[in-house]
């Protein structure tokens, strides 16, 4: 039984971990960390865990934390992860990062985006944890870069077109909307029920969001070239999903039935990539509480252009569900142990 540890247990991601390895037959919680709530039972943060995990929420103590755990899952913000990852490390613990510390394999690119990186011999160790593009470096991985939301549900939409050569890599646009929880937990004005309630807007337009680097930087090594991209992230006034919309110019002319036929045959015998039949398009709705990511190809006639349409559930898929799959994977254990649950619908 491998014992578990959640860091910043007391967000979004922290709870879905939670519910994800409560259903675990080989794992189980055994310490969860909160600055904010440390004293308090965690059902007492979120009450749907009332009998089911009780356990104290205490500070973070990275050597602590390692001594009751052989897995460590941090949800931490971005800097608060590479300051106790190291330690984790050290002391020979699995270390799956959701936060985006370790994601970007160049530390400079890092920089630019966030801030100066603390730990930058770390980032050559960090396996990218995407298991359908990366499941055999994720095998026996001792530090995973758990994948951002966005970037899971575009990389996965745009894989096969760039794995086949099939589009010009520079004429990937990407519009994605997201639920709030997306958001985190933490107070902000911008996700005040007022605010987003009856309401859909776009943010980080114009190449800012974080989250752009991260795509580029998979989308490039899939293309084995360089690839920038136009991404536009959306608010939806919905808790948790996202739908991602991709659009790029093909080589040489392409028929729907044949982009459906290359889909189920690249993620053929993957568990959590669902191809729709030519007709079907995804919906968040369809993915809610999975671990799934559905995706329907296509080609607008009129225009010749290929649009993907790719839907996930952000806190899944797109966060800890794909972090306990990486740990499944990482530990040789049948990768969708406690993840086989279908979606909430409606």
């Amino acid at each position: 039984m491998l014992k578990v540890a959640i860091v910043g247990a007391s967000g979004y991601t922290g709870l879905e971990l939670i519910r994800i390895l409560y259903s675990h037959p080989e794992a189980a919680v055994t310490c969860l960390t909160s600055e904010q709530s440390a004293g308090r039972r965690i059902s007492d943060v979120f009450s749907t865990l009332r009998g089911r995990c009780d356990l104290v929420l205490e500070n973070l103590e990275p050597v602590r934390v390692a001594e009751k755990a052989d897995v460590i899952f941090t949800a931490l913000p971005h800097k608060a992860a590479m300051e106790v990852v190291p330690t984790f490390l050290e002391l020979g613990k699995l270390v799956i990062d959701l936060s985006a510390d370790y994601r970007l394999s160049d530390p400079e690119v890092y920089g630019a985006w966030y801030e100066p990186h603390l730990n930058p011999g770390n980032l050559k160790k960090a396996v990218y944890g995407l298991p359908e593009i990366r499941r055999s470096k994720i095998e026996g991985a001792k530090l995973v870069a758990n994948p951002g939301c966005y970037p899971t549900s575009i990389i996965l939409a745009m894989a096969p077109l760039l794995k086949e050569a099939l589009i010009h890599p520079q004429s990937i646009i990407a519009d994605s909307a997201s639920g709030v929880t997306g958001a985190g937990r933490s107070a902000k004005v911008e996700s005040l029920y007022c605010e987003v309630n009856e309401g859909f807007k776009a943010y980080g337009v114009g190449g800012v969001h974080r989250h752009t680097p991260e795509i580029e930087q998979e989308l490039s090594l899939l293309a084995d070239e360089k690839v920038t991209v136009t991404f536009t992230p959306h608010l939806v006034p919905m808790d948790r999903g996202i739908l991602s919309t991709v659009y790029a110019a093909p080589k040489n002319e392409m028929k729907t039935a044949d982009l459906v036929e290359l889909y189920e045959r690249f993620y053929s015998g993957e568990p959590f990539v669902r191809v729709l039949p030519q007709g079907s398009l995804p919906s968040t709705a369809f993915v809610r509480g999975s671990n799934f990511c559905d995706i329907a190809p296509l080609v607008d006639a009129r225009t010749g252009r290929i649009i993907v349409i790719s839907a996930i559930d952000n806190l899944v898929k797109g966060a800890s569900g794909q972090a306990v799959q990486n740990m499944n994977i990482a530990c040789g254990l049948p990768e969708t142990m406690a993840l086989e649950g279908l979606a909430l619908f409606p």
